[in-house]
């Protein structure tokens, strides 16, 4: 049959409209915001004529194990269909499967948009489990179920949840082009390399900042909170400036707007719920890295771990890409960049209580582009209650002096709260704070083990050069066991 506009497949199936706006990550909201990864199923179509002249699907190819349901007869496949943008015309396949359907199943926007199908709606709100329960018993009784989505259901949406909860032999999956295709469409963009991240209805930043960092365009799906302009001024606090933001609001519909901005004038404007943002590199890209001068960093009067101590330390601590690192008693935040450049995929806490030197960490981490590094202006411990449970734990401060609390109160909430085979390194310059670190450990039973630095680099002198001394530092080093206790 002839190409269909959405208007005339509307028509042709008794709504109003079809193919409904792409919101953004409208998906996320239907999958339950789980956010789990997209799995690929075989949508399993085929196509055949029928003597009403429109396309017609075969269930037989999706019931590669058929289900029996109440009346014992093969179950019908669920149907998750993805409806795409407004100006997306539908294939002949999606109409049928819309024109059958005796269930329709989505969020109020999607069902909206089918006010005169004459199919039972069932309306996806949170929890989502409501819902697909609802959908189970339906197609027990033999009902042809439609799942709606937006553009590929695969791609950050319900057809993950659906999948995974019904089983892919009891679900095709028929696609529409997604946001980020879209999106690319409009730039005339290749969209291959582009890595997609979903803030919508997330407080997780973690992903987002991996992907900044990594040199390649990034689409970000929105929602009411999380919004371009909130996006853009994240990233800015954050040193992350190399990027060219293309924003498409309400894309696909007759309100649709396309921006073309740098980050600083998205941070400026406001934007509503339904966005896609394309970031696209321009520029150096940046990042935290190991081995930066002391030099580079601000500084309260040249506080900060010296580079000897800050590479053993990193050694000692044996980050992982995807920790989540503590730095208690960051002082400028030098040790934060280094462990941020090694957690590449995962986030640096930086702890200090000290006004100035706070300023000084935020400045490194905007020298750096250090998106993946989080700032916590407050008092240890208890400024650490609310932090996530920490992989790695550095510790520059935090034990004081000859009048400190002999109970350690500092080491001891951040031993407890260390997952299971988590690693702690102390920073010790005093020999009371190395005695009480160590009395820490073994009271706990953990196998500390002991490293001085003692380090001397080269300074000019007399027309020739000399070697001048640091101050010897202990780093105090332990694990938390795997099972146990503390």
């Amino acid at each position: 049959m002839e190409d269909a506009s959405p208007a005339t497949a509307a028509a042709d199936i008794g709504a109003a409209h079809v193919a409904v706006p792409e919101c953004g990550a409208a998906p996320d909201a239907l999958a339950g915001r789980d956010g789990a990864e997209a799995v690929s199923l075989d949508a399993g179509l085929s196509g055949g004529s029928a003597s009403d002249g429109h396309a017609k699907v075969s269930e037989s190819a999706f019931c590669a194990s058929p289900e029996v349901g109440d009346a014992g007869c093969c179950l019908p496949p669920l149907t998750v269909l993805g409806l795409g943008t407004g100006d997306t015309a539908l294939s002949p396949v999606h109409e049928s499967l819309l024109r059958d359907a005796e269930v329709l199943v989505g969020g109020r926007r999607q069902l909206a948009a089918f006010r005169g199908h004459p199919a039972r709606q069932v309306v996806i709100a949170s929890p989502v489990t409501d819902a697909l329960e609802a959908v189970a018993r339906l197609r027990e009784e033999g009902r042809r179920v439609v799942v709606l989505a937006d553009g590929d259901p695969l791609f950050f949406g319900i057809g993950t949840r659906v999948a995974r909860d019904f089983g892919p032999d009891a679900v095709r999956v028929v696609p529409s082009v997604s946001c980020l295709q879209a999106a690319a469409a409009r730039l005339g963009m290749a969209w291959h390399d582009t890595v997609t991240v979903s803030m919508h209805g997330r407080d997780d930043w973690r992903p987002l900042a991996a992907a900044v960092l990594g040199g390649h365009p990034v689409c970000v799906l929105t929602d009411g909170v999380n919004t371009p302009d909130r996006i853009a001024r994240h990233l800015l606090d954050r040193g992350v400036d190399w990027f060219r933001a293309h924003v498409f609001e309400d894309m696909g519909t007759v309100e649709e707007q396309a921006h073309d901005l740098s980050l600083a004038a998205c941070a400026a404007l406001d934007f509503g719920p339904c966005c896609t943002v394309l970031l696209v590199p321009q520029g150096e890209v940046r990042g935290p890295r190991t081995g930066m001068p002391d030099t580079f960093f601000a500084a309260e009067a040249g506080l900060l771990t010296k580079w000897p101590v800050r590479a053993v330390a990193l050694a000692a601590l044996r980050v992982n890409p995807a920790d989540t690192v503590w730095d208690v008693g960051a002082g400028s935040g030098a040790m934060s960049v280094e462990c941020a450049a090694v957690a590449s995929r995962g986030s640096v806490w930086a702890v200090e209580r000290d006004a100035a030197r706070v300023v000084c960490v935020e400045e490194n981490r905007r020298r750096m582009g250090a998106a993946n590094i989080e700032v916590v202006h407050g008092d240890a411990p208890a400024c650490l209650a609310s932090l996530p449970t920490p992989d790695r734990v550095f510790m520059g401060g935090g034990l004081g002096g000859i009048s400190a609390d002999a109970s350690c109160p500092v080491l001891h909430t951040v031993c407890e709260r260390l997952a299971p085979g988590g690693r702690v390194v102390v920073a010790c310059v005093l020999l009371g704070s190395l005695e009480r670190a160590l009395g820490v450990f073994r009271n706990l039973g953990w196998p500390a083990e002991v490293v001085c630095v003692q380090a001397s680099v080269s300074s000019p002198l007399a027309g020739d050069m000399r070697l001048a001394a640091f101050n010897p530092v202990h780093l105090v080093s332990a694990a938390r066991p795997q099972t146990g206790g503390q």
